[in-house]
């Protein structure tokens, strides 16, 4: 990271309202020798009839906070694309095609958006703010309304953000318009607003991670002899599924498949002695969790434990670094000086940590910034994060546990707690603070109004 990008970070404040909270409905997920309960089907019950969507006034506030960050870093407007950002902006959920779909966020005055005539009423289904959706034709062309969006908003000049998945040809064919602006990186504004989290975000992380937690109770609970990577990729759906998650992503992965970090083409069974390493989550109302779990199917071998409980070290050594004002990279630093001891790399180097200690995450499951070497980026209130160190070993087995952490003022807290030992290798969810308000960024205040 640049030291610009350090500079907004320091700058950036969570556009947010304050959001009940919370509580958990599975303070501990049982091992099957405890309780048969999370085996059965009725475990499997939709915990998100209480979850709140981001509201139109959260919206409003993330948009003014966005024209305070284009003032701060002089820039003129900025274009967005289909994806996380243009929903996190405006509440449009769309996709990309060759014909461009795009919002555009002026310094001063009303957000816009342009799409094809034909596509309006289904862009307008999922519009949360502003009333100003311009359309081009099939004969027509769509950089023309940027620029007319542009004039109208008195912006001829100056610089003209995009944001950092925009495709090069909306680029190109826009800047071909716009002789006297510079285009430059959205990310002083994008990142500046997305990367600090809000209660309510934070809230609905919560929850997303309570269902990929409990559907991991009810997958472990029916775990069988002869169940193939699919049956268990299956059977994980289906559970994240009916507990009200959505956007459902799931990796199971047994025995030697288990060392490769996200998967191989082999056909793998359960047998006596393996190895299970999954990695899952899904969304709540567009927030996502990702959670990694390694089970033993029957008696672990005291290598198994040994790496397992190394892995489980260095998820503890990771969060407890993951401080106020320390480097992101110091976090996989740490981890790996950790394992160097235990004979594990160096570095990158297998057996060991073949990739970083983790991402950030919020709307996506992978968002700036990374706990990775070199990583200067400081860890603020807000930031949210994976934990995941895992420990991979060619042609015998992997490990990885990984359990996400959001930064307070107080310091780290788990979103959901790691279990202690394989023999009850689920965890726990741990409880949202009903004072999570007053231990993250403070709010903008906005008022009820159109954009």
């Amino acid at each position: 990271m640049n030291i610009t990008k350090r500079a907004f970070i320091k700058a950036s404040a969570a556009a947010a309202v304050t959001f009940p909270l919370a509580q958990s409905v599975l303070a501990a997920s049982p091992s099957p020798s405890i309780t048969s309960s999370p085996r059965d089907k009725s475990f499997l019950k939709n915990l998100t009839r209480d979850s709140q969507a981001i509201s139109k006034n959260e919206r409003l506030g993330r948009i003014k906070k966005a024209q305070q960050l284009m003032r701060q870093f002089n820039i003129a407007a900025m274009v967005l694309e289909p994806g996380a950002t243009m929903d996190y902006f405006s509440g449009i959920q769309w996709w990309r095609s060759e014909r461009l779909t795009a919002v555009v966020i002026p310094r001063e005055g009303d957000i816009a958006v342009l799409c094809p005539f034909f596509e309006q009423p289904s862009i307008r289904e999922s519009l949360k703010v502003g009333d100003d959706v311009r359309v081009w034709q099939e004969h027509e062309s769509p950089f023309l309304l940027i620029q007319q969006i542009l004039k109208d908003r008195g912006i001829q000049k100056g610089q003209l953000a995009f944001e950092q998945s925009v495709r090069y040809f909306v680029l190109q064919g826009v800047m071909a318009l716009m002789s006297n602006m510079q285009h430059t990186s959205a990310d002083p504004i994008t990142q500046g607003c997305r990367m600090i989290k809000s209660p309510h975000e934070i809230a609905l992380m919560h929850k997303a991670n309570e269902i990929t937690l409990a559907a991991y109770a009810h997958v472990h609970a029916n775990l069988a002899i002869g169940m193939s990577q699919q049956d268990v990729n299956q059977l994980m759906n289906s559970a994240q599924a009916q507990l009200g998650g959505t956007s459902i992503w799931t990796m199971a992965l047994f025995n030697e498949a288990s060392a490769y970090p996200h998967g191989s083409k082999q056909a793998q069974t359960i047998q006596a002695g393996s190895t299970v390493l999954m990695d899952c989550g899904c969304a709540v109302h567009g927030y996502q969790s990702d959670i990694s779990r390694t089970f033993v199917f029957g008696e672990p071998s005291k290598k198994q434990l040994k790496i397992w409980q190394t892995v489980r070290q260095g998820q503890q050594i990771a969060f407890e670094k993951a401080q106020l004002g320390t480097p992101a990279g110091a976090v996989d630093d740490a981890v790996r000086a950790y394992y160097q001891t235990q004979g594990l790399g160096p570095d990158y180097q297998l057996p060991g940590l073949s990739h970083r200690t983790g991402h950030g995450i919020g709307m996506e499951g992978h968002e700036p910034v990374n706990f990775v070497h070199n990583e200067a980026t400081q860890l603020q209130v807000g930031m949210c994060f994976s934990d995941e160190p895992g420990i991979y070993i060619p042609e015998e087995f992997g490990v990885r546990l990984e359990d996400c952490i959001y930064m307070t003022k107080e310091g780290p807290h788990w979103f959901t707690t790691p279990p202690d030992n394989l023999e009850s290798p689920i965890g726990r969810l741990s409880p949202l603070d009903s004072n999570l308000s007053a231990l993250l960024p403070s709010l903008l205040s906005t008022k009820e109004e159109t954009i």
